[in-house]
């Protein structure tokens, strides 16, 4: 259950995270697609001591930094949109793990 979650959200997260870069999704679409996750990820069911995949904790990652940070500095701050979209290669399995990522579950 755990897996399917991050993968069915990581796909859905990049697709989003994507279209507000090309001005097609609001940041408002952004923050309502965070807290509808989080309101998801209250119903899985997984067990506290299940070890974090590669893939789960890039998306914890990316999904804190679209919170956290503001909409001008998703959009515009070369060193974030750069990170950020390094992430989103890796969760399309296009790409490497960014090393950098910590991502943790809520």
């Amino acid at each position: 259950m755990l897996m399917s979650f991050v993968d069915t959200k990581a796909a859905q997260l990049c697709f989003y995270l994507r279209g507000f870069w090309q001005e097609e999704v609001p940041h408002s679409e952004l923050e309502i697609f965070f807290w509808d996750t989080m309101e998801e990820w209250s119903l899985v069911d997984y067990q506290q001591d299940q070890p974090y995949t590669p893939k789960e904790r890039v998306f914890w990652h990316v999904l804190h930094q679209l919170h956290y940070w503001s909409e001008e500095k998703l959009r515009h701050d070369p060193y974030m949109v750069d990170e950020l979209s390094n992430c989103l290669v890796f969760l399309e399995g296009k790409g490497v793990c960014p090393l950098d990522c910590v991502g943790i579950r809520p």
